[in-house]
């Protein structure tokens, strides 16, 4: 029975629709309004499949002018009430499954029916059966050709420095807005070396910039910033985290490392240091085995030489998703095609910012993305993968020996094999010869019996031979030696440990991990009903999203590569940083833009697509990508960063300060960039910063990860495990300066985490980070108050001020403003800090001598000023027999922990 439009989705059509961006006076067409609904709640059983439900199809408005199988009329132009397709939409009966509609979906859809159910244009004949890509879903903004808008011209503009600001100005005025003023030159320069570089600027290098009083002063700290090495290691974590790089393999619980994962790590390190153009880069990482010449088989020659060494390595790229195909799990074939499944979204979120992952199981309910789609993109990758003839990852390790050492090595195996074979022979020889008088105790009519059951293999042995064996367990003669002869035992164990002398003299062998192809092998790709590999469907090869298809990619060509590959993957990378792709340049600038500025042009970095935000600038976006892609690079060649970056940096936009009160009031999120946006430190910043700060950072680069365990108490730290004979923790061994290297060389483990990193928003890699988060939340304040990191940390800082500054109270305090704020104290904090230290140094004081003769425990102060009880702490390498040491290492964690430090203007 047909019902009247109830009073409140009339109210709710009146008053959600503008909200939405619907103008009462626009027209609504199917295209562009209806049909992007339907595709979303219904168009999956009504149109996609080959016999659509109760036969109603719904993939174009004129399918709908027919009578359901009980005789109602779908669609009724004019007349809401008598379509039944609103009718069971407002009585909930469909959809029958998932997200039912919105008030203002629904609201919606019954004005278009309203308005007499318009198209926007005469609708095709016939469709195939399907999934329909309509010109609406070409249309949108990210599938459009790059193009390269004219820089606004603009009266007024002495504020304009680089065409990016006169981009964002030009936007500003739109909202009677402007910049803020520059910011002032010290915080300037402690966010552009913290943006740049991860570290704070040293009090010298402030200085030094504020008595240079060339026009060109700033381009200079900018230029020096870019040439430092900390560069490549601030921004290769801003890398890591899209690929989803770790040291382990996650997936189960069990969280296998990766050995070798770290190589590449310092490959992306030294890529961006020596601004490798990022069309080379990557093209390395995709497809860098088939640049390299590199099969399974073969990869001795790649190995070896320097250039195409990295090429392999670069390939890693493909290796980060959790794999636990090498750990126990419960179903192989599922872990398997779960692997390649997390890396095609590591690809797809990274370098084409869709989700393409949502076609896995259906059509893409959102964007234009078929389910075969999908299968066609895997198709690129599956020769790499092959989940039926699976490489688990220790499978995937390739050996860095050169011919002479693996020459040398199987030498040295040669000759510890023959004398591990004499003690396995002296071992079984007097065994056999302790069993044969052990039988003899049997009675005569078990012994052969007994000695057959004990030849048996355990696993085919009969129910009678087991009891048999089970009588006379000592007859077995598989204990140690050493309880039948102990001389005869320690001449065994002398020879096992001559061959392992022996074997410990081979050359070291490093290895990588990379991806590689089988050479012939092509696996078929087929399309999964519903995403389930044991349904499988249509054969598919390999291809590009239809959306994004043009005829520089379609038909698909794989490129011919001299080591017999298939060449899909190096055709398809080619195709991606050709230029001519529409997504890649506009996702990677929109990522770089975002981590300097903490919010992105599309502010849904890994989705460009439908439900992702609009750019806010994109005339800008499209600037900046034909910049990237044209002649970003001092030598005219295209896809260089750095000299991107130097033009965001030297903009007005990131020159502002933080303080616009105007446009706080008007753009409380900043989406126009009328004042720089005030940021926290994150993780890894934090955690460096301070260690710079105590200078106790090691700044040594590359190499293996710096190890972390769990603690007694249950955090992860860096060093190693200490176990008692029952296996539990007692405590932690540490290596010294290897435990203060930057934050980048500590080890990723999926499953445990670096405590301090983590409490501050360090991404877990599952499978990558799309967007860091970043929280204001309890365990953070408990962390600066309590962690052993931040007690010990904020100690080496005294140690260091009282070094630097001995006897001196005001020029310590002086020295650590000037290290952590890049300024001086004003006269009344530096009044508030020598009253706190004196205070603070009588209750340490105080508190020591009222304790016993032996020694107190180590203390901290973390209230501030004004307190009147000195804290205890955990740490235990501190001595309060120096008062105040300590009382400069508690203000010391105050400094580490206020909001001046934490955060960058």
């Amino acid at each position: 029975m047909n019902r009247p439009l109830p009073i409140t989705l009339s109210l709710a059509l009146a008053t959600l629709l503008p909200a939405l961006g619907y103008a009462e006076t626009r027209a609504l067409t199917f295209e562009r309004d209806v049909r992007p609904i339907l595709k979303a709640h219904c168009i999956q059983c009504h149109g996609e499949e080959e016999k659509p439900k109760g036969g109603i199809d719904l993939r174009l408005r004129r399918f709908m002018d027919k009578l359901t199988e009980d005789g109602d009329h779908v669609l009724v132009p004019g007349k809401p009430d008598e379509s039944e397709i609103v009718r069971v939409i407002r009585e909930g009966q469909m959809p029958k499954k998932g997200k039912k509609l919105t008030a203002a979906e629904l609201a919606l859809l019954e004005r278009w029916v309203s308005e007499g159910a318009k198209t926007a244009k005469a609708e095709p004949e016939s469709l195939p059966p399907g999934p329909l890509i309509s010109d609406e879903d070409r249309a949108f903004w990210c599938y459009q050709p790059i193009t390269r808008p004219p820089v606004p011209k603009l009266e007024n503009d002495a504020r304009v420095r680089t065409p990016i600001d006169a981009f964002i100005l030009a936007k500003l005025r739109e909202q009677h807005l402007d910049f803020a003023p520059d910011a002032d030159p010290r915080k300037l320069i402690r966010r552009v070396t913290l943006d740049l570089t991860g570290l704070l600027p040293t009090p010298e290098e402030v200085d030094a910039f504020l008595a240079d009083q060339s026009p060109d002063a700033y381009e200079k700290v900018v230029d020096r910033l870019l040439a430092s090495p900390a560069y490549g290691e601030r921004w290769a974590r801003h890398w890591l985290d899209v690929v989803g790089y770790a040291d382990s393999n996650g997936f189960t619980e069990a969280d296998s490392l990766r050995p070798y994962a770290w190589r590449y790590r310092d490959y992306i390190i030294r890529s961006l240091n020596s601004d490798k153009p990022w069309n080379d880069f990557i093209v390395e990482q995709l497809a860098g085995d088939e640049l390299a010449g590199a099969t399974q088989t073969d990869t001795q020659q790649a190995v070896l030489n320097p250039q195409t060494r990295d090429d392999l390595i670069a390939t890693a790229f493909l290796r980060m998703a959790p794999d636990g195909t090498g750990d126990p799990v419960d179903d192989l074939k599922l872990a398997r095609n779960q692997v390649i499944a997390e890396q095609l979204k590591v690809v797809s979120s990274s370098l084409l910012g869709i989700t393409v992952g949502c076609a896995q199981c259906h059509d893409h309910r959102y964007d234009p993305i078929p389910q075969a789609d999908y299968y066609r993109f895997r198709a690129i990758f599956e020769p790499a993968f092959d989940w039926q003839k699976w490489r688990a990852p220790f499978e995937r390790l390739y050996s860095l020996y050169t011919p002479e050492e693996r020459a040398k090595a199987d030498e040295i195996e040669k000759q510890a094999k023959v004398i591990a074979d004499e003690a396995a022979a002296m071992n079984k020889k007097f065994l056999e010869q302790c069993f044969e008088k052990e039988l003899l105790k049997l009675p005569e009519a078990d012994r052969e019996p007994f000695r057959a059951a004990r030849a048996t293999p355990e696993k085919d042995r009969t129910a009678e031979q087991r009891l048999l064996l089970n009588r006379y367990p000592k007859a077995l003669v598989n204990l140690a030696l050493a309880v039948y002869d102990k001389d005869l035992s320690k001449l065994y164990s002398d020879k096992l440990a001559e061959a392992t002398k022996l074997r410990a003299t081979k050359p070291p062998e490093g290895k990588l991990m990379a991806l590689t192809e089988i050479k012939g092998q092509v696996p078929e790709t087929h399309l999964f009903h519903r995403g389930d590999h044991d349904q499988p469907q249509q054969l598919l090869g390999p291809g590009e999203l239809t959306v994004l298809a043009q005829r520089e990619i379609e038909p698909f060509k794989p490129a011919t590569v001299p080591s017999g590959t298939t060449g899909r993957r190096l055709a398809y990378a080619r195709w991606l940083v050709s230029g001519k792709h529409p997504l890649v340049a506009r996702v990677l600038v929109n990522r770089i833009w975002l981590n300097h500025f903490g919010r992105g042009i599309v502010n849904t970095p890994a989705d460009f697509g439908t439900l992702g935000e609009r750019p806010t600038h994109p005339e800008l976006l499209d600037w900046l990508a034909s910049e990237f892609i044209e002649k970003s690079g001092p030598d005219g060649r295209g896809w260089k960063l750095k000299q991107l970056q130097r033009l965001i940096v030297l903009s007005t936009v990131y020159r502002q300060s933080a303080r616009n009160d105007a446009a706080l009031r008007v753009d409380g999120d900043d989406r126009y960039y009328a004042r720089f946006k005030l940021q926290r430190l994150d993780a890894e910043a934090l955690r460096d910063s301070m260690l710079a700060a105590a200078g106790t950072l090691n700044r040594k680069e590359f190499g293996e990860p710096v190890s972390v365990a769990r603690d007694p108490g249950g955090r992860t730290v860096v060093g190693e495990e200490k176990l008692a004979d029952t296996k539990d923790v007692v405590g932690i061994i540490h290596h010294g300066a290897e435990d203060f290297r930057r934050s980048i060389y500590v080890q990723v483990r999926r499953k445990a985490p670096l405590t301090v990193l983590d409490t501050f928003d360090e991404p877990t890699m599952t499978p990558n980070c799309e967007a860091r988060n970043c929280t204001t939340v309890a365990p953070q304040s408990l962390l600066l108050m309590n962690d052993d990191f931040m007690l010990k940390t904020a100690h080496s800082l005294a140690i260091r001020l009282r070094n630097e500054v001995p006897g001196d109270a005001r020029g310590q305090i002086v020295r650590a403003w000037r290290i952590l704020y890049g300024r001086d104290p004003h006269e009344i904090d530096l009044q508030r800090c020598l009253a706190y230290l004196a205070e603070q140094s009588e209750a340490i004081r105080a508190y020591t001598q009222a304790l016993p003769a032996t020694k107190a425990p180590g203390i901290a102060v973390v209230d501030g000023p004004g307190s009147k009880e000195p804290a205890k702490s955990s740490t235990k390498d501190t001595d309060p027999s120096d008062p105040p040491l300590e009382a400069l290492a508690s203000l010391c964690q105050v400094f580490f922990s206020s909001n001046r430090f934490l955060y960058v203007e």
